[in-house]
């Protein structure tokens, strides 16, 4: 009976691509491929926001997580991230939308020049190329464990290839509308997925299930442990949580093309604020919904490590009940649902970080004009070559034994203090030029690189001290005080620049900015 999962799995792929495709229609214009002409509804850009952001990552490691010991230390991470989207709506979104950009990096290229719009760019899509891998290879992990049911022992590699392919033909031909369209789909599938699990969990644990679970911490919201090592290096101390991750949110929805991208396609400046605001909550009740899974698994599972179920990490402990604890095509659903996650989130990349290589890249580093359909022909084209590199990078990534969800955080550590740091100094330092940003920058991301890679703090695990790195949240101010601390005081030592105004049309009117980032307005 076990075929008919694989029957559900296989007509949602075939389902998800078409009806993505005929949702989308037909793009004439590069500026209709990358932001659909600025004319999504703005609940359907929030929560594509949600799903690009959400990815396998969170679904199978969020409640791994709850049912290792973090309780709902995520729900915790996600009130921070809701302060930091509405200091986004607030301080950046206006400037993107009233600027007419297709690229958040458009306006480090109004403000300091094509030389930091450049780099922001290339340093973006180098970023993603890492995060996405580690974010498609952990897509991986559920599809094995369902072809391992049927004695089919596929390799990670192929699932990977197989899953790319998919996801790539509706991304290269129906574009930003195509992927949201399908990402506020898949979110209803992943997350009803989770609100079915709870119901089956909750039936099978009952009230004492509830109760043992709430005795045993798993319900814990806060982490109240303020002693200074804890807070630097863990991810769910309270300070971390709320300052780390507000500050964490505003460099990821604030200067990561990935999320900006969806917001610039909204009809308006309102309805884009609307969006990034909304999806902080939905992501809240997100975060509860597979916190809540995890806690319950814990009293379905007796309280049992993973390692006592047969499993090699945390990350399998979801989808492994989806297998095993549910009935067929049920359980064939919810793996579609991680998959729909895992799309989301691949798409979104493919699309995004198309979008930055020609609106910034090409517009810094060539002075071509090309017309509006070879722009157009070019972004397909880099949605193919983008496409290839993440699977040939997922193919390389290493099975994974701990949390994903926190190695994709770290993998952002390296350079969003960077990417806000340039935003906050155009917007705070008046005197910065091209020189100091680009400095500033560069310095940034290189310290960066040694603190992640080899700052550690000794805290003490069960009685013993360990060396532990610094948590993910607290990479991004570190990064923003080292631009500040750079480009300031390096504005110091030369005149003020004369500044460009940015543009400031209304949002529902201006030239295309593709073209004018082609040189063609």
């Amino acid at each position: 009976m076990r075929q008919l999962d694989l029957v559900v799995i296989v007509v949602y792929l075939v389902a998800i691509a078409v009806i993505g495709l005929r949702l989308a229609g037909r793009q004439s214009t590069a500026k209709d491929y990358f932001v659909g002409e600025g004319s999504m509804p703005w609940w359907t850009v929030s929560f594509s926001v949600v799903a690009t952001e959400t990815s396998v990552l969170t679904v199978i490691s969020v409640p791994g997580g709850a049912y290792s010991g973090q309780g709902f230390g995520n729900v915790e991470l996600a009130l921070g991230y809701v302060i930091g989207r509405v200091v986004v709506a607030t301080v950046l979104i206006p400037l993107y939308k009233r600027g007419g950009f297709v690229s958040a990096y458009q306006y480090l290229g109004s403000r300091f020049g094509l030389k930091l719009q450049g780099l922001a760019s290339v340093t973006f899509v180098f970023t993603r190329l890492l995060a996405e891998e580690v974010r498609l290879f952990a897509s991986a992990i559920p599809i094995k464990l369902l072809l391992d049911e049927f004695g089919v022992h596929a390799s990670y590699r192929l699932i990977i290839i197989v899953l790319t392919v998919i996801t790539v033909v509706y991304t290269y031909l129906g574009g930003i509308k195509a992927v949201i369209w399908t990402d506020a789909i898949q979110m209803g599938l992943y997350l009803g997925g989770a609100l079915l699990a709870i119901a089956v969990l909750s039936g099978h644990v009952g009230g004492s299930g509830f109760a043992q679970a709430l005795h045993s911490g798993h319900f814990k919201l806060f982490d109240t442990d303020f002693a200074p090592a804890h807070i630097l290096t863990s991810p769910f101390a309270l300070p971390t949580a709320i300052v780390g991750g507000a500050i964490f949110a505003m460099a990821s929805h604030g200067s990561d093309q990935l999320i900006v991208q969806r917001v610039l396609a909204t009809r308006s400046l309102r309805d884009g604020q609307k969006a990034i605001i909304a999806s902080g909550v939905f992501v809240t009740l997100q975060f509860a919904a597979f916190s809540l899974v995890g806690a319950l698994l814990w009293s379905y599972n007796q309280g049992k490590d993973f390692t006592a179920l047969g499993l090699s990490s945390s990350d399998n402990l979801y989808p492994h009940f989806i297998l095993h604890g549910l009935p067929v095509v049920i359980s064939g659903l919810l793996v579609a649902g991680i998959l729909g996650a895992a799309m989301g989130s691949l798409s979104s990349a493919l699309n995004s970080m198309s979008n930055s290589t020609v609106a910034d890249i090409i517009h810094s580093f060539f002075r071509g004009t090309p017309s509006e359909e070879s722009l157009l022909k070019l972004a397909r084209v880099m949605t193919l070559v983008w496409a290839v590199l993440m699977a040939v990078f997922a193919c390389a990534f290493s099975t994974s034994t701990g949390n994903v969800y926190l190695t994709g955080l770290t993998i952002a550590g390296y350079t969003y203090g960077a990417l806000l740091g340039a935003f906050l100094l155009g917007r705070i330092v008046r005197r910065a030029n091209e020189t100091d940003s680009v400095v500033a920058f560069l310095v940034t991301v290189c310290v960066m690189t040694y603190i992640v890679r080899s700052v550690k703090i000794d805290v003490i695990v069960a009685g013993a001290t360990v060396p532990a790195a610094i948590a993910a949240q607290w990479l991004v101010p570190i990064g923003v005080v080292i631009t500040l601390a750079v480009g300031g005081p390096m504005s110091l030592f030369h005149r003020a620049p004369e500044l460009a105004a940015t543009p400031a049309a209304d949002d529902e009117t201006g030239s295309d900015p593709v073209t004018a980032a082609a040189g063609l307005d």
